[in-house]
């Protein structure tokens, strides 16, 4: 099932047309967030504290009080008159954040920010209501101090701060509560929760009759003095997540004749590679900024081959205007990859700038280079070139180690070239390298001490379950129509 995010101004627009309905949004919210606060505060005591801001989040926060003190729990509702007299001793049942929503627009301070570290220093479950006080929906932004919830129960749909920056570590574990509201029927989603779902059409099982030059051909270019492995890794994950044949353009003078870890691989000097017969290309990994690879990525930005920019080719993108109005002119699928600092090169801003508000970073990046982007970090922000929009909730903190950008650009090399669209592709192959690394980890393999060749391996894994679920899914469907006649 598709998942839904929606900005700020969205969610105030799907407001705006149900602001004459019965019971009012105010009321269901309330209720919701009782229900939520009753469950997780049933077998922890009685005694509750409802933080109240000023505005509709405030208002949310005290009609659940209401409805908890109708169901026998004993509330105390603090403002910022009452900041400074709340109990250090106190144990708590729960606490719940109302203090400020998604209408927040600077940072908190004073007593607010009392407030705030007063439900960070407790022991008990921390419920924000909406979102937790001081995240910026939008962004994911911290506004000067923020409240760390354990739950966090958000209203109508998921706001992309929820998801992104630095909201996965202050909102717990997120419930959506739709108070009753088609969202879609108000105002049309454009962004989502990346999920194989999207493009479930894409997983399609090998027919017996299958041949390697049906899996496709893909060229990786890059590994340049001392990165050799950069290269390597990329082409690996593309042998594993099963392109047919990977030829390895590799830039150092003593480059390794093959590669004693996957002997499958076909290294070559990398000016060959490019007069193969390819179906995809992937160039950057350890490419290095020298006058050849410079050459070598104008001459991939004027082929007609699917390709994955990564790395050191975003580099010599932002440093060439004629290498960007040659990608801009592409017209097949172009995949690139940045992380804060490279989109930072790219958009020329800085890292501060584009981790500010990253949705907006990544969707200039798509305008500007009329390619797919997947601009890497916590909640990688995808935007495919229909100006669809997605924020991948896989991952975790093990995958910042050496190699893992690397082995992401094989995986989408590979799905391009056995045949996936763009926008598949980057939906598909980002899920899945995020998957792999947490089904590592949730093996004991990290999250410290990860390597980008161990996820690599699972992803091969993941992507295998993904084609077998959805053959056996298609089975069923079969053998019922097939019953039903």
């Amino acid at each position: 099932m598709a998942i839904p995010i929606y900005s700020t101004a969205d969610i105030r627009r799907i407001e705006s047309g149900a602001a004459n309905e019965t019971p009012p949004l105010m009321e269901r919210a309330g209720l919701a967030a009782a229900d939520l606060a009753a469950k997780l505060a049933s077998d922890r005591g009685k005694d509750i504290l409802v933080l109240a801001g000023p505005g509709n989040n405030g208002g949310d926060a005290r009609i659940a009080a209401r409805i908890l003190e109708e169901r026998f729990f004993r509330v105390t509702i603090a403002g910022a008159s009452e900041a400074s007299s709340l109990p250090d001793g106190k144990r708590w049942a729960l606490v719940v954040d109302g203090l400020f929503g998604i209408g927040l627009t600077r940072d908190i301070a004073g007593d607010y920010a009392t407030l705030a570290a007063y439900a960070n220093s407790q022991s008990c479950p921390v419920l924000a209501l909406d979102l937790p006080s001081g995240l910026a929906s939008d962004t994911g932004q911290v506004m000067g101090t923020a409240v760390r919830a354990t739950h966090t129960i958000t209203f109508i749909a998921h706001k992309p701060g929820l998801l992104t920056l630095d909201g996965p570590d202050l909102c717990g574990e997120v419930t959506v509560a739709d108070l009753g509201l088609d969202a879609a029927a108000h105002l049309p989603a454009s962004g989502w929760i990346a999920d194989p779902g999207h493009f479930v059409d894409a997983l399609r099982s090998r027919p017996r009759n299958f041949h390697k030059g049906n899996a496709g051909s893909v060229g990786v270019i890059g590994g340049s003095t001392g990165m050799v492995g950069a290269a390597l890794l990329a082409a690996r994950a593309a042998l594993r997540l099963g392109a047919g044949k990977v030829f390895v353009g590799l830039l150092d003078h003593h480059a390794p004749a093959f590669d004693p870890v996957a002997l499958e691989l076909m290294l070559r000097h990398p000016d060959d590679v490019l007069g193969f017969d390819l179906d995809a290309l992937v160039i950057g990994p350890g490419l290095g900024e020298g006058e050849h690879a410079e050459t070598l990525l104008g001459a991939v930005l004027s082929s007609e081959i699917a390709c994955v920019l990564d790395a050191d080719a975003l580099n010599l993108l932002a440093a060439n205007s004629d290498l960007r109005e040659a990608c801009m002119r592409r017209r097949t699928a172009t995949l690139i990859t940045p992380h804060p600092a490279e989109a930072a090169r790219l958009l020329g801003t800085n890292t501060r700038e584009v981790q500010g508000d990253r949705l907006a970073a990544a969707q200039l990046l798509h305008e500007r280079f009329k390619a797919h982007v997947v601009l890497k970090g916590n909640g990688s922000v995808l935007v495919a070139t229909d100006g669809r929009w997605f924020i991948n909730t896989s991952g975790n903190p093990g995958m910042a180690s050496a190699g893992m950008g690397d082995v992401l650009a094989g995986l989408l090399g590979a799905m391009l070239g056995q045949g996936l669209g763009g926008d598949a592709a980057l939906v598909l192959g980002t899920h899945l390298h995020g998957i792999a690394a947490d089904e590592c980890v949730a093996e004991s393999l990290g999250p410290v001490g990860l390597t980008a060749s161990e996820v690599a391996h699972r992803a091969r894994r993941v992507w295998n379950a993904w084609l077998r679920d959805q053959a056996a899914g298609f089975q069923a469907t079969l053998t019922r129509a097939l019953g039903s006649g």
